[in-house]
């Protein structure tokens, strides 16, 4: 029994010598992020997204990092899936160390996430995915957004649209939860600015699937004074091609929710529709305050123009930065409760993580379309702030039940 005890005694030294430096390598090395993200089916806006991301980091690593220890994001690719995703979070969580997990673009990946974040108590930014259902109908307490929402973006063009005096209106959206958020918010604010407002048609061509010619020969029959397009990327392109050969936006104020972002007005060069009212990124006429600086480094360090997926990496990374040094932990529950009302002096400006709901009040810019040295840009556009465009605590409330 003596002999026992000794060598069990002796074995937990050993093992306790083994982790001690194990140990504080862990409270001295990189504190990770785990990044999902669709790198290869949307590389337009994700590869921008990430040099936003890499170019934050290397700022704050410069300046000491975060509680003194470098922040490390580990990049992975889900493909555009859903499954795909919530197997990588589960993989960054528990086989990676991540503290905690940001990224995706399309809403429907990042409502499986954060899904997942709320059975498992993974804390997850949602970086980019604008679906309104993720912090309201299907939010929960480790789910907060960085991007102002469908509700948010949608509501600053039915202002527009309100103010153009049109009142037969037709949609566009592609047939998932980012485009119904979007055309419902529109419907809903619009109709609350002008109870005169008419719906004359809605269209729901499948995601990247449009057959624009039907869905333009569709809109056209319902002889509407203007149009709501939600439809982006290869969408977007088709859509404008076809419209324009055909007409449809003669004489017609089209009012384009991601219509004025690079990623999506750059590829179609002099084919860029002009006179549309959008929300977009005018980088090329930033020039003061903090977004132009963020244009002038980003520029600096890649000879190149940022896009809109650039700033929001960027952001993506000033917000964990902030939460992280808010917790003054890298424990789930105290950076969970750093979120809740957190205020970040962003590259678009002061923005706070609303406590009540965990969306952020990042805003837009809202301009029109216009041609500029053969490729569209936004002109006459203004930065709407974010918190501006937001329901009322009582109706966010009915719209967030159980929270």
């Amino acid at each position: 029994m003596k002999r026992k005890t000794f060598l069990k005694t002796l074995m937990g030294a050993a093992v306790a010598v083994t982790m001690a430096p194990f140990a504080a390598t862990a409270q001295d090395g990189p504190i990770i992020v785990g990044e999902i993200n669709h790198y290869k089916r949307m590389a337009a806006f994700a590869g921008p997204y990430k040099m936003g991301i890499e170019l934050a980091l290397e700022e704050i690593n410069a300046a000491g990092g975060v509680m003194g220890r470098p922040l490390e994001f580990i990049f992975r690719d889900d493909q555009g899936e859903p499954g795909e995703a919530v197997k990588i979070a589960e993989e960054l969580m528990t086989r990676d160390g991540a503290v905690m997990i940001t990224g995706t673009i399309l809403s429907n990946v990042g409502l499986a996430i954060s899904s997942l974040a709320g059975e498992k108590g993974y804390v997850y930014l949602a970086s980019e995915p604008l679906a309104d259902s993720l912090v309201w109908a299907s939010g929960n307490d480790y789910t907060f957004r960085l991007r102002s929402s469908t509700y948010m973006q949608a509501a600053m063009l039915a202002e527009e649209a309100a103010a153009s005096g049109a009142t037969k209106f037709a949609t566009i959206a592609p047939n998932y939860a980012y485009g119904k958020d979007a055309v419902a918010a529109f419907k809903e604010v619009l109709t609350e600015l002008n109870p005169d407002v008419e719906f004359v048609a809605e269209q729901w061509p499948a995601l990247f699937k449009i057959d624009a010619g039907a869905e333009v020969q569709a809109i056209e029959r319902a002889k509407p004074d203007a149009i709501y397009n939600v439809t982006f990327g290869t969408d977007l392109a088709k859509l404008v091609r076809e419209g324009g050969d055909r007409g449809l936006f003669d004489g017609r104020t089209v009012y384009g929710l991601l219509s004025g972002e690079p990623e999506y007005l750059d590829p179609l060069g002099d084919e860029a529709p002009e006179g549309w009212v959008v929300t977009g990124f005018p980088w090329y006429d930033l020039e003061d305050g903090p977004d132009g600086a963020f244009v002038k480094a980003y520029q600096e360090r890649y000879d190149d123009y940022p896009r809109l997926g650039s700033i929001v990496g960027y952001m993506t990374v000033q917000s964990i930065a902030a939460a992280l040094e808010r917790a003054g932990s890298t424990e789930t529950d105290a950076i969970r409760e750093a979120f809740k009302g957190l205020e970040v002096a962003s590259a678009m400006g002061d923005i706070t993580f609303r406590a009540i709901d965990h969306q952020a009040t990042m805003g837009a810019y809202v301009g029109t379309t216009a041609l500029r040295d053969g490729k569209g840009v936004m002109v006459d556009w203004e930065y709407k702030y974010g918190g501006d465009y937001l329901p009322s605590d009582e109706k966010v409330m009915e719209l967030r039940p159980g929270n």
